[in-house]
């Protein structure tokens, strides 16, 4: 699964959820916050139910390490 933070244009941000095989088909699912903060801590628990499941964290270009 592939989780990413976007600013939208109105101000609020958005969380980006990709799942699916490599090389097929993948269902995307956004969801809005309104601040940053709000929408990274959606990201964290996200990332840490993906965790107890057994992925590992991989970083694109750009991404930071959470603190």
């Amino acid at each position: 699964m592939q989780l990413m933070l976007q600013p939208d244009l109105l101000g609020g941000w958005t969380l980006v959820r990709e799942s699916g095989q490599i090389g097929g088909r993948s269902t995307v699912r956004r969801e809005q916050f309104l601040d940053r903060d709000s929408a990274f801590v959606a990201l964290e628990q996200a990332r840490d139910q993906q965790l107890k499941r057994g992925f590992q964290l991989m970083f694109s270009q750009g991404a930071e390490a959470p603190r």
